[in-house]
């Protein structure tokens, strides 16, 4: 168990991601309740993206602006989403984290690139600079995005990486490199408030959560410095298909 947590922290740290539905999915196949592995899953992203989010605030890998304009609308929602997942089964749970891994895994099969930030200033555009690249933020699609990711990110207990790197490279036109450093900041900021919202109906097994926790602190450290020498698109395309497989096999865990 403790092996596998590790090597989901090094590689989903690699390619900007949380990992929850690797996490939640372990959870499931060891045999917790879907609220247990929501709740382990959240807290195990939590540490594992402040981890990594040292190495890369270490390299100056970090678009702050960005971090917190997205990071204030996804953490909220994620609160009442995991605040309200008590009220769905854990066969609704399993399908609404079923078809995000779906979605997530289209998003990964193609290519993300960036491009040249729009030449003028429009309405519902916000522009800045971060580490030197030129930042344009599409509100009318950053808005209701990051919300809905938030929401839905602290239900099932993923943290909605797999959305908001698409977001900030398209939308934003944001580097990847820099988009998987702030993806650390957003990750943890999702992942801990679904957690307390997780807590605070449902409780958490921290005899359970903590040794996990404690392994993936390790993973973020090493996958942290791993994303600086690696492109995290090349992976993409690997975790695009293992993503695909897990929620094939979370749909038939919801319907055994």
């Amino acid at each position: 168990m403790l092996p596998a947590v590790f090597l989901i922290a090094v590689f989903m740290t690699m390619a900007g991601r949380g990992g929850g539905n690797f996490y939640v999915l372990l959870q499931v196949i060891a045999g917790v309740s879907m609220h247990l592995a929501a709740s382990t899953g959240q807290l195990i992203m939590f540490f594992t993206s402040l981890a990594a989010l040292i190495v890369f605030q270490k390299h100056r890998n970090v678009a702050w602006r960005m971090a917190l304009f997205l990071g204030l609308t996804t953490s909220l929602t994620a609160f009442f989403g995991g605040l309200l997942a008590h009220l769905f089964t854990g066969t609704v749970l399993k399908l609404v984290f079923a078809t995000l891994l779906v979605i997530a895994s289209l998003l990964m099969l193609f290519p993300v690139a960036g491009g040249k930030s729009p030449a003028s200033r429009s309405r519902g555009h916000w522009r800045f600079e971060a580490s030197g690249v030129s930042i344009v933020i599409n509100l009318w699609l950053a808005i209701p995005f990051s919300i809905a990711t938030g929401f839905f990110a602290g239900m099932v207990g993923v943290s909605g990486g797999s959305f908001l790197i698409p977001l900030m490279v398209l939308a934003c036109r944001m580097p990847m490199k820099l988009a998987v450093g702030t993806a650390s900041v957003l990750v943890g900021a999702t992942a801990g408030m679904g957690f307390l919202g997780h807590v605070v109906e449902s409780g958490v097994d921290w005899s359970w959560a903590l040794p996990q926790a404690a392994v993936a602190v390790v993973g973020g450290l090493i996958g942290g410095k791993l994303a600086l020498k690696t492109r995290p698109k090349v992976l993409k395309q690997i975790f695009a298909y293992t993503t695909l497989a897990a929620a094939v096999f979370m749909y038939l865990k919801a319907f055994a």
